[in-house]
């Protein structure tokens, strides 16, 4: 979906920083914004030569003619999208909406989870489900107080906000899963949950619901590469079958998912992704411009293995997955 004049680009309207490697953009598209729904993503370039990457639309305004997009700058195009992408600067190319749209209807208490840079995805479900009749539970996890985004938006749409920080620093000191725990002793007739964050907080909130037999969807953007389920790379498997996230998906049924192979799947290009974000940082004329946060020090390449044995042991669900 593109705009008439689109050789001008997408306007970037507004820019907010969360942290040193987090950052929202507020673009203009009215009509994205007006077919956009819960749950679906977009492809963004940056600049006519630039990596086509997937980001998922974490607000949308119809009567501004806006949508949303919140970034870690983890690899080469996130981080040049950190030092480029300003108030009044434009993005080459804007495709989207894309994906299944999030089911919001026939649901009378559910509980929003969001975890990290999850928390911005899953605000449109819990508004959507307001709109809709629901009793929205908010669920939202930081690892601490400085690293909280948007706690007022949440609280708009939310009957319960439940905030978490690995450190207690504000709201209950736990992860996201301690939340539900809670969401769930405090109520007995949770019709569903849904959990948007990285992988590994994923499977442990489907762990947590399982044992009371509550439907949970699981978003499964980090796993996306073209978003358009030609390479492959998003291929899950859910149940018996196999399922690609970026046209199946993104939702799926979290206590089908196999997280397990999800997790090591998200090592397949941490490579190739490390060494472009090298080259990019040593050869950039603006380098010196990165935050000291960003601009890490160089440092080897890990394996695959490695990087799959840093995911299956991370004992902070918080943490935001490497990648795009």
């Amino acid at each position: 979906m593109t705009e008439p004049d689109r050789a001008a680009g997408f306007e970037i309207l507004k820019r907010e920083d969360f942290s040193d490697v987090a950052y929202s953009l507020v673009v203009h598209h009215p009509r994205m914004a007006k077919a956009a729904r819960p749950g679906q993503f977009v492809i963004v370039m940056l600049h006519e030569t630039g990596e086509r990457i997937p980001l998922t639309i974490a607000d949308f305004d119809r009567q501004a003619g806006t949508i949303t997009l919140v970034v870690q700058a983890v690899g080469k195009t996130t981080k040049e999208m950190q030092q480029s992408c300003k108030a009044g600067s434009v993005l080459h190319a804007l495709v989207g909406p894309m994906g299944v749209p999030s089911s919001l209807t026939g649901r009378r208490k559910v509980i929003c989870v969001g975890g990290g840079l999850g928390v911005a995805p899953i605000f449109p479900q819990a508004r959507g489900f307001k709109e809709n009749g629901a009793y929205v539970i908010g669920v939202v996890g930081f690892r601490t107080k400085q690293l909280i985004f948007w706690q007022e938006k949440f609280e708009t749409c939310c009957d319960e906000l439940i905030l978490c920080t690995d450190d207690g620093s504000a709201g209950i000191k736990g992860f996201v899963s301690d939340g539900i725990k809670l969401a769930i002793a405090r109520h007995r007739d949770i019709d569903e949950v849904i959990a948007i964050g990285p992988p590994v907080m994923m499977r442990a909130c489907a762990e947590t619901t399982r044992p009371h037999a509550i439907k949970t969807i699981v978003s499964l953007n980090p796993i996306m590469v073209d978003g358009t389920g030609m390479c492959g790379g998003c291929r899950v498997k859910v149940g018996d079958t196999v399922k690609f996230a970026c046209v199946d998906g993104p939702d799926f049924d979290g206590h089908k998912v196999d997280f397990h192979d999800l997790i090591m799947r998200l090592g397949r290009y941490a490579a190739q992704e490390k060494t472009a974000a090298q080259r990019w940082s040593e050869n950039c004329r603006m380098k010196d411009q990165i935050v000291p946060a960003v601009r890490a020090s160089p440092s080897p390449i890990p394996t695959t293995s490695d990087l799959t044995r840093e995911l299956l042991d991370h004992l902070d669900p918080f943490e935001q997955v490497l990648g795009g």
